[in-house]
């Protein structure tokens, strides 16, 4: 074990690949699919060999120190130029979509972002388990790289309740009697820590690897068990714990489940809106209880109040036209039938945006029939801006930044009415009002900057305006089928070939836009890394 703490991260993670690889090839060769068996099982092999000569040609150097420079590389190679090893296979597979888009492909995977170029019915079974086992991968990656990699270095989400002395402010309550030779460390956090980023996401592994695991796999069994095929079950595990939101079919969650499968996503999806359900980010507790979590709080009452404005918004509409197709009585027990179905699709689709997974409810669809309205695509492009929890599996601008600004805007009206008035509700409360609530207003900036500069890029191209927003936003916040809720207009100047898609947008667009967006699906899952790292002191700090 120590030997492979001693590798560089990026080593160890082309290992993983390789393993991973050998999945998808032992389900091919299952399912007769010997071709892609082959191809999977080839790259497979190659990656475990480049891994062996580069342990091997690092293992006597020096050993990696965990300055930030190092792990900001670190991390922007994981997800720029890791996925080109991950798109071998199915650049071997699919020989007329090239490297280039084999590579973004699993970009979209890997950053939990769920685009895809191709069309759900042309790519084989083993390809969608590939592509699904890619973002449930990255979802693995962002939670243990968030307290191994981002918390030392105090950006990601952590910079909101760190310490503005650089120190932890956390302490044990001391014993009752404590010898004075003996004292125990009461100081918490990794402010500490020196140990490599291989050796602490190791250790972070250890933690956050069963849970993650183990919570996939009680998933997929329950939609087993709720009628949903071995496959489609497996990838909606999959895509739900790590929010990519990958499926090999297109169409709703409960095609084959039903509302209870759709029941069983939507309890797995509050995983993603707090870090409180995984080991690890003790940092970013504002609260000791979980009832009185922020974030929890903040998002399910996003979550009810969008159903219920979605609920009202069918209801009424629909009202006027049952009551004059019949009676009074049957009208209205018509319109309340209805608007119950529908309100749990504006549920489910409203929790499904927010933790940035972007799937729809079976009832979604029934609701925009029977009140005969558009999809509200910007209400739900806005709650994928607003996004899940901080260093969880989710994208977006992140909760507790909403929160942190939500509380100091209370606070500054409360002055307008009481100047002179003592803000309360302790340290944690305080610090979020204003330390917390200045950095996630830089957040916000930088947030906004980034789409700005990604639809200038992508409109370099002839492409229409409000196309590019929608591509540019799903990309910032890592909800791919974002642009699936609004209509687009389809760009053809490129292909992925002959299993490609351009009618969801994506696969039709040029090399520039393609490139850019992959780079904007990167910023938004590292959250603008570079920018924050550069103004923080811990990165200049030796």
């Amino acid at each position: 074990m120590s030997f492979f703490s001693r590798m560089p991260l990026f080593v160890l993670l082309i290992g993983v690949a390789g393993l991973a690889m050998l999945v998808p090839a032992a389900y091919a060769a299952a399912t007769a699919w010997y071709e892609i068996a082959r191809s999977f099982l080839f790259s497979s092999v190659l990656m475990l060999v480049l891994t062996a000569l580069l342990g091997a040609a690092t293992a006597g150097g020096r050993r990696p120190g965990p300055h930030g420079r190092s792990v900001l590389a670190t991390m922007l190679g994981v997800l720029g130029v890791l996925p080109i090893a991950l798109g071998l296979p199915l650049a071997m597979v699919l020989p007329d979509t090239g490297i280039f888009n084999a590579w973004w492909e699993m970009v979209s995977c890997l950053t939990t972002t769920g685009a895809s170029l191709y069309a759900a019915d042309m790519l084989a079974p083993p390809i969608h388990l590939w592509r699904a086992l890619v973002g449930w991968l990255g979802g693995l990656f962002i939670l243990v790289s968030a307290v191994a990699v981002l918390s030392p270095m105090k950006v990601g989400g952590f910079e909101i309740l760190s310490s503005p002395y650089g120190r932890s402010e956390r302490f044990r309550p001391l014993p009752e009697s404590a010898d004075p030779r003996n004292q125990p460390q009461f100081f918490l956090g990794l402010g500490a820590d020196r140990t490599t980023p291989s050796a602490r996401a190791m250790r972070v592994l250890r933690d956050v690897g069963p849970y993650y695991a183990g919570l996939t796999l009680a998933l997929w069994v329950i939609l087993l068990l709720a009628g949903d095929p071995g496959l489609v079950a497996l990838c909606r595990a999959l895509g739900t714990l790590s929010t990519s939101g990958i499926s090999p079919v297109a169409g709703s969650v409960g095609v084959h489940s039903g509302v209870l499968g759709e029941v069983v996503v939507a309890f797995f999806m509050i995983f993603a809106l707090t870090r409180r359900f995984w080991p690890g980010g003790g940092e970013l507790r504002a609260t000791e209880t979980l009832r009185t979590d922020p974030e929890l709080r903040l998002g399910l009452t996003v979550v009810v109040l969008v159903a219920l404005v979605l609920f009202l918004r069918h209801f009424f509409t629909s009202f006027e036209q049952e009551i004059a197709a019949s009676n009074v009585a049957t009208g209205v027990l018509i319109s309340l039938r209805n608007a119950a179905v529908a309100a749990w699709g504006g549920f489910f689709n409203a929790l499904s945006f927010l933790t940035t997974t972007g799937w729809n409810s079976v009832d979604w669809q029934g609701a925009r029939s029977w009140s005969g309205l558009e999809s509200p695509g910007l209400l739900l492009a806005g709650l994928a801006i607003m996004g899940g929890g901080v260093a969880t599996t989710a994208g977006g601008v992140k909760l507790l930044r909403v929160y942190a600004l939500a509380r100091q805007s209370e606070r500054e009206l409360e002055r307008v009415v009481h100047p002179t008035s003592v803000s309360g509700g302790g340290r944690m409360a305080r610090r979020l009002r204003s330390e917390g609530a200045y950095l996630a207003f830089i957040f916000f900036m930088l947030f906004a900057l980034s789409i700005a500069v990604t639809v200038l890029l992508v409109s370099i191209r002839p492409i229409e305006f409000d196309t590019a927003v929608i591509l540019s936003v799903s990309a910032l916040t890592n909800t791919g089928p974002l642009a699936g809720t609004i209509h687009l207009t389809p760009s053809f100047e490129s292909t992925a070939g002959f299993a490609s898609n351009p009618w969801e947008g994506w696969s039709g667009l040029a090399a520039l836009p393609k490139t850019v967006l992959a780079g904007a699906m990167i910023v938004g899952r590292l959250e603008t890394l570079a920018i924050l790292a550069l103004v923080t002191p811990d990165f200049w700090r030796r």
